[in-house]
């Protein structure tokens, strides 16, 4: 039997065999872990007893749940974002970085209402991880400099390579967060 048409418990029988009876942990996004078994294997995909010969249920993406993120994992999702909107490429033969901030802008108009939609989901991100108002007050300047700049032709994109507001951002986030006692 191959490893692509073994079913889960096969899978589990097969690294149980290897590793002298112990079976691997299974553990969700929260950190918790699932007990073994068909039954919580198939609930941690979304998944149910009444699947497709695939072994995939379609109707089950309809209501596709993460749960709830810890505020290091949002932190770290909004971070990432931000080095792809700002520093994610290095132009060749310099050191000058840029991101899709600056290529989305220059598509006149909409390029910049994207990015600048995009900018307001990371300071959305950044109020949902108890970010305070002068916090966010602070992101959001940056990100209403950017995008009114942004809007000049050539010039605004120019601007958006060099002033990096989700960058900027992620600094007064990060700064805030260093501050804040561990939980």
């Amino acid at each position: 039997m191959t490893t692509a048409k073994m079913t889960d418990d096969a899978i589990f029988d097969r690294f149980t065999r290897r590793n002298g009876g112990k079976r691997p942990p299974i553990i969700d996004q929260d950190g918790n872990e699932v007990h073994p078994g068909r039954e919580a294997w198939g609930n941690a995909f979304g998944g149910s007893a009444a699947q497709g010969a695939a072994g995939f249920d379609f109707q089950s993406l309809s209501g596709l749940s993460f749960g709830p993120l810890t505020r290091e994992q949002r932190f770290a999702r909004i971070e990432a974002l931000s080095k792809l909107l700002d520093v994610a490429f290095v132009l060749p033969g310099t050191n000058v970085r840029y991101g899709i901030d600056g290529l989305i802008g220059l598509i006149p108009i909409v390029g910049d209402l994207l990015t600048t939609a995009i900018s307001l989901w990371i300071v959305r991100e950044a109020r949902a991880i108890g970010a305070p108002k002068h916090v966010v007050a602070r992101m959001l300047g940056n990100v209403a400099l950017d995008g009114v700049v942004g809007l000049v032709p050539f010039a605004g994109d120019a601007f958006d390579v060099m002033f990096r507001a989700n960058m900027r951002n992620m600094r007064i986030l990060k700064k805030w967060m260093d501050k804040q006692p561990r939980v």
